[in-house]
């Protein structure tokens, strides 16, 4: 069982990402923003942080960076369903420091199966 912070300002997004993952038997804490998360996160670092790019308060390129400066190791998953022509913010938040990323809508399986790649990762 890993923790895991999940950041996403759409509720129903949360809510079945995180349920999602308390079902394959992880300790998810879920947050609406970049600054409510990362202030958790300064606190207690979990062992995986999912985060989507656009959000108010603070945005995911800018959380993936500040939670770097906390833990360069932390393995972050950033996602999102924004596309606009001619940017492609998921390789921009690999640049900030997301190991991964994840384009919604994804399915459960991809989800799962990402985040026990990376937590597999880090335990060797």
């Amino acid at each position: 069982m890993a923790n895991i912070v999940v950041i996403d300002d759409e509720a129903g997004i949360r809510r079945v990402t995180s349920r999602t993952l308390e079902i394959a038997g992880h300790h998810v804490v879920a947050f609406a923003d970049g600054r409510a998360g990362l202030d958790h996160i300064a606190r207690e670092v979990p062992d995986l942080l999912i985060t989507d790019i656009f959000m108010p308060e603070m945005e995911g390129l800018e959380t993936i960076m500040r939670v770097r400066a906390i833990d360069a190791n932390l393995p972050i998953i950033a996602m999102s369903g924004i596309s606009i022509e001619g940017s492609d913010y998921l390789r921009i938040a690999e640049k900030f420091g997301a190991v991964a990323t994840l384009k919604k809508p994804f399915r459960a399986a991809e989800l799962i199966g990402l985040v026990a790649q990376l937590l597999a990762r880090t335990s060797t």
